[in-house]
């Protein structure tokens, strides 16, 4: 399948789903549609205030599980999976990024700037769709419409250890 149709299923899914998971509380962070182990695979990452169990996953699973049955937005079989966001939480909205200034951050871009695509620092800042990161020292302006994919990156506290 071919990166434009996977992101067509991406968005259609969004669009059916996001409605039902906000209505249950829950905010979607977050659709991938890959292959594992040789199948399909659709996880949905949700989360609310103060975490998501497992039991929150399993009632979204439940909810919306038939609904995308009835609209068949997937052509092939897949496995669905419902997920917290994890300690690598998906940046994929504009608040997200707000919400993560002054964490680091890994992002993929669409298009390269200054020769690449892939960037990993300290999220400065967040105005007027346009990221600000500090990668090394060097700071780079990404425009939030250039992202193709954007995680918190986790680090360990070595002052506990």
């Amino acid at each position: 399948m071919d990166k434009k149709r996977q992101k067509e299923i991406l968005r259609v899914v969004g669009n059916i789903i996001e409605p039902v998971i906000d209505e249950l509380g829950y905010e979607l962070l977050d659709v991938e549609y890959v292959v594992e182990r040789g199948r399909w695979t659709l996880r949905i990452y949700i989360d609310k205030e103060g975490g998501v169990s497992v039991n929150d996953c399993a009632i979204v699973s439940k909810e919306v599980s038939p609904i995308l049955d009835v609209e068949d937005p997937i052509d092939n079989s897949y496995v669905l999976e419902v997920s917290s966001p994890g300690l690598k939480r998906p940046l994929t909205k504009e608040k997200h990024f707000v919400w993560a200034i002054g964490k680091k951050i890994k992002v993929k871009t669409e298009m390269p700037i200054q020769g690449r695509r892939n960037f990993t620092g300290l999220l400065q800042d967040f105005k007027d769709g346009t990221l600000f990161l500090d990668v090394e020292g060097e700071m780079f302006s990404l425009s939030y419409d250039n992202i193709e994919k954007a995680n918190l990156v986790y680090e360990i506290d070595k002052s506990i250890l």
